[in-house]
């Protein structure tokens, strides 16, 4: 038996490079140490060709606490390896069914760290106490890095810790719960903090329970302030997103309906995009839509007309909906970026991609469109708008298709953006396009399940 330990992903992948060089079997490895067994035999390792979805899955599950998790992802390596390239995708599979179980706990569990990590002030600093189920804090620091990036803070687990002091974020080893700031004796201040944050789903104790494990609620000082802040909970981001430099948010009315927002629209000066196009393409559809549909941002036809998705990638997208049996006329359709970027090539604009800047700067349109709107379901067509709402380490790759509890819906969902159908090269068009029908085909019948069950 070959006898092997690996403790991070990088250690994984090279000692799994090793294994399948020397061409050992999954049953010839022991994932443990173990002073009887040989080492991997020294062979020279050849360049593999390994799905990028497999690589990226693998890279999530390799923060799974169960140990098991090492012999399982290079089980399934072998077998894509040796001849099933599509694995992946035989979800009744009983490995590619255990990947999967495991990718939902941590989803689930980075969520949960979002959403219920909860920041204490010692003097100049923020301290936060969390116990996450998996290995999840070197993959989530950068989040609240971006989320709370103007305020010096650590975040406190049994595993690791990570500190952020304005300028670098470090990681030290993990501490026990009594090495958190006592509760009771800043409990002030939290809830003060806590009202600049308060988001009103957290109300909903059945939906706290079945989201949030009880050994959580010990760090939930808020449900006592919860009643006050109900009468003003809807302008309550929108506040917060004033604060930012370089942000739309002094644009948007802190009361509007849409065509109030569209209006104000107009005089957006949030970032420097509106210098060089036409004009604003704000989001159009029924305010009272079940389904948003948020793309990247408006194309060279679009920023003509002012209308979103009424080019190219909008025409398929039209048929593609058609096809899967929705209405475009009752959904809202709108993008995270309102101006259209664009590169000058002699007569033509070029559509160029809107940097992570001015995604964040238009978010508060976005924002306030939801906010009046209230769908049950959010569709990103793209990466663009799935980080725009996810954070940027949403991958369409191995996200695209899975349902997640959102702050501004029931469930988002993310798929392509029809625009990749257009640029794929002739003989994966139809395959393409085939996969988008599918998405929205599953779109259909989840929205009509969220309408049934409310």
């Amino acid at each position: 038996m070959i006898s092997v330990q690996p403790e991070t992903f990088s250690e994984f992948r090279d000692m799994a490079r090793k294994l399948l060089a020397a061409g050992i079997t999954p049953r010839q490895v022991l994932w443990k140490k173990s002073l009887f067994d040989e080492a991997i035999p020294e062979c020279r390792t050849a360049l593999l060709s390994v799905p990028k979805e497999y690589l990226d899955l693998a890279e999530l599950i390799s923060l799974h606490r169960d140990p098991l998790k090492w012999p399982l992802l290079y089980r399934v390596l072998y077998r894509i390896v040796h001849g099933e390239r599509q694995l992946l995708r035989i979800d009744i599979d009983d490995d590619v069914r255990q990947l999967r179980l495991m990718e939902k706990a941590l989803r689930r569990d980075m969520h949960k760290m979002t959403a219920f990590v909860r920041f204490r002030k010692v003097e100049d600093h923020f301290v936060a106490w969390h116990r996450p189920d998996h290995l999840i804090v070197e993959r989530m620091a950068p989040w609240f890095q971006k989320r709370f990036g103007n305020m010096r803070w650590s975040i406190l687990t049994p595993d690791k810790c990570a500190h952020w002091d304005l300028a670098e974020l470090r990681y030290g080893p993990g501490v026990p719960r009594s090495e958190a700031p006592d509760g009771d004796v800043l409990e002030e201040l939290w809830k003060d903090y806590y009202r600049s944050i308060f988001n009103p789903a957290r109300v909903k104790v059945k939906a706290m329970k079945t989201e949030m494990p009880v050994r959580h609620w010990a760090t939930l000082p808020e449900a006592e302030v919860i009643p006050e802040l109900l009468l003003k909970a809807d302008a309550r981001v929108l506040e917060m997103a004033k604060e930012q430099k370089g942000s739309a948010a002094e644009f948007v009315p802190m009361s509007a309906n849409l065509a109030q927002l569209h209006g104000a629209a107009q005089h957006c000066r949030g970032c420097n995009l509106y210098e060089h196009a036409t004009q604003v393409v704000f989001g159009e559809g029924p305010a009272d839509a079940s389904i948003v549909m948020v793309g990247e941002q408006p194309g060279d036809e679009e920023d003509q007309k002012g209308h979103p998705f009424v080019g190219p990638a909008g025409r398929l997208l039209d048929k593609a909906m058609k096809e899967a049996g929705l209405d475009r006329s009752k959904i809202y359709i709108t993008n995270a970026v309102k101006h259209f970027k664009f590169e000058e090539r002699g007569k033509r604009r070029i559509h160029a991609k809107p940097s992570g800047v001015e995604v964040s700067a238009c978010r508060p349109w976005l924002e306030a469109e939801l906010l009046v709107v209230k769908p049950k379901l959010v569709v990103c067509l793209g990466a663009t708008a799935a980080q725009a709402l996810m954070g940027r380490d949403f991958r369409i790759t191995s996200e695209r298709g899975h349902f997640f509890p959102h702050r501004w819906a029931k469930e988002l969902v993310a798929t392509i953006h029809p625009s990749a159908i257009l640029r794929a090269p002739p003989e994966r068009y139809d395959e393409e396009y085939g996969l988008l029908v599918r998405d929205l085909g599953i779109i259909n019948s989840r929205i009509r399940e969220l309408e049934m069950a409310s």
